[in-house]
């Protein structure tokens, strides 16, 4: 969940959910997580960096992060953990301050929550009809966020097709309309109405809102008080293929500690296989794509799939870790009260079992986000050593691939007066084998001032900003930097170019395509030392001259008239310095 890159698979972010039926019934239980200092530390190596940027420095950063040492990088791990000391002592090494008083770490307070497939179950038939439980991994990937070891079950549930679960009144659309879901299971389809039909007047067109996000459709499902979510896997409107949903939601799963222990979450969420969802809808009596375009029409109303049973066990092993943000500040001269901020983050998928390739069990990370954090590290390194007015933040945040955990506790505990942050960058997933480009990717195009920005310097350069190629997906949704968003900071999220100089924007896509296809959020995802690092040393470039620039002025960059956070910012401006 990483995403999020104009040519990669969604980056797969857990939302918050809001009500739910029940909660555990039983005290929690903790299980004791091996202390990093009972752990044999790794050897730690250090680029003899310049302190400019260069495409050498960007290549050890890079493959110093991805290395097998770190086991992937999973947060709260004693070894995964480990990568975040390492860039820790890489900030104090080259001249940052500590962002968390006299600490370059803000602690996480997380779980790991691991469901037990042998006890686990699914199965959805007729009644009078014996259930041959749904196969996990293959038709369906389920869990459960709610943070307790007591097996959360469900019998006999009825099951509804409830269209894409969106409840959004400013659309005059419901598609819980009229029903009561409490104790039953809704099937939901992904992305949202604009997107199917491509019609403009429908949310936002072929563009995803919020509401398409499968996040949204959890969060609602809880609201509702249904028993059980299953959202029907289809790669297009998903953005990623069955082998991405297999991967990222099997295994250790991690989310932050809750007061309320996930009580308001539904007993199991899941994704459900396009090919069993077709076949429950035949089971049922209904057409599955005669109820999508029903579900695409504004008045859609649910329907009971026939006499579908659902019945449920989610038992899974509980631990409760910490993990950390890392933080680093260049203070400014001036005006140190104000910053910008620049985030990238540090983590990924750690080990787990790897259905494709069995015997590497270490998904690396090494674009998804090794590239970012190297990136981040390489400008923070430039921008230290010419301070200016105002003061930098720059954030290495964690559990991005558990739902953007690490930005979001740092949204709601910031080290900084977020009133006071002008503007700030995030960096997910850069393509160093795509090499210099005659562009950059701005994802979310048209969103804020900071774009207009960015195309200047571009242009400076002879270089051009490429319009977000996949609006459909919804990626701006789907990195750390809305978080901050959310809190009214206009953020920008640029990407790599989409048109290489050597080969064109052919052979990007053409490479984009076997990135999906083979590493992302797989073992495959391992730096590889052919790699042209030129690019995207370019781009940090342009990236530093961005954020420098803004730290050198009184500039306020504003969000569009349209854009749903103008109204947050607007509510900070009488705290900003004249």
């Amino acid at each position: 969940m990483r995403r999020s890159i104009w040519w990669s698979s969604a980056v797969l972010a857990l939302g918050v959910g809001v009500l739910a039926a029940c909660g555990p019934t039983t005290p929690q239980t903790t299980v004791d997580v091996p202390a990093a200092s009972t752990v044999e530390k790794v050897a730690f190596a250090f680029p003899d960096s310049a302190p400019e940027i260069t495409a050498d420095d960007l290549a050890f950063r890079t493959r110093e992060l991805a290395d097998d040492k770190f086991a992937g990088r999973a947060p709260g791990d004693p070894v995964g953990e480990q990568a975040a000391d390492w860039i820790a002592e890489e900030m104090a090494r080259i001249g940052l301050k500590p962002a968390f008083g006299d600490s370059y770490f803000q602690n996480v307070e997380m779980t790991a929550q691991t469901v037990n497939p042998d006890a686990s179950s699914l199965s959805i038939a007729p009644v009078g009809v014996t259930a041959t439980p749904l196969k996990y991994g293959e038709d369906v990937v389920y869990w459960t966020k709610r943070q307790t070891t007591d097996p959360q079950s469900f019998t006999d549930s009825d099951v509804v097709f409830v269209g894409y679960g969106v409840v959004a009144p400013e659309a005059n659309w419901n598609d819980y309309a009229g029903l009561d879901v409490r104790g039953k299971t809704v099937v939901i389809l992904i992305n949202d109405p604009g997107f199917a039909t491509g019609d403009a007047s429908l949310f936002k067109g072929p563009a995803m809102t919020y509401y398409g996000r499968w996040t949204y459709k959890f969060e609602e499902a809880a609201r509702q008080g249904a028993a059980a979510a299953l959202v029907v896997h289809e790669t297009v409107p998903a953005a990623y293929g069955w082998d991405v949903v297999r991967g990222s939601w099997t295994g250790e799963q991690a989310d932050l500690k809750r007061a309320n222990a996930g009580a308001d979450r539904v007993a199991m969420e899941g994704w459900l296989s396009l090919e069993a969802a077709q076949a429950l809808f035949t089971a049922s009596g209904l057409d599955f794509e005669a109820e999508k375009l029903r579900a695409n029409r504004p008045g859609f109303t649910p329907v009971a799939m026939g006499a579908l049973k659902a019945s449920g066990t989610v038992a899974q092993s509980l631990e409760y870790r910490a993990s950390r943000n890392v933080g680093g500040i260049v203070a400014g001269t001036t005006h140190p009260e104000e910053h910008v901020i620049m985030t990238a983050h540090w983590d990924h998928l750690g080990r787990k079992v790897n259905f494709a390739t069995p015997g590497d069990d270490i998904y690396n990370g090494a674009i998804d986000n090794a590239t970012g954090t190297a990136a981040l590290l390489e400008i923070a390194e430039a921008a230290a050593g010419n301070p200016p007015q105002r003061s930098m933040l720059f954030l290495a945040v964690t559990l991005e691939e558990s739902g953007l955990l690490g930005s979001a506790y740092y949204a709601e505990n910031p080290s900084v007066d977020l009133a006071r942050v002008p503007g700030g960058v995030n960096i997910d997933a850069m393509a160093p084998y795509v090499g210099r480009a005659r562009d950059m990717v701005v994802v979310g195009t048209g969103l804020s001032d900071m774009e207009a920005r960015l195309s200047s310097l571009l242009a400076a350069r002879g270089r051009v900003i490429t319009p977000d190629p996949s609006p459909q997906n919804g990626y701006f949704y789907r990195s750390d930097h809305i978080s901050l968003a959310k809190k009214g900071v206009p953020m920008l999220y640029p990407d790599s170019g989409a048109d290489p100089v050597e080969g064109g924007r052919e052979a990007a896509d053409a490479l984009a395509a076997a990135y999906v296809a083979n590493n992302y959020h797989k073992p495959g995802d391992e730096f590889d030392p052919s790699w042209d690092f030129s690019g995207m040393a370019e781009d940090s470039a342009v990236v530093l001259e961005l954020i420098q620039g803004l730290a050198n002025s009184r500039d306020w960059p504003e969000w569009a008239t349209d854009a749903e956070f103008r109204t947050l910012r607007e509510q900070t401006r009488a705290a900003r310095t004249p």
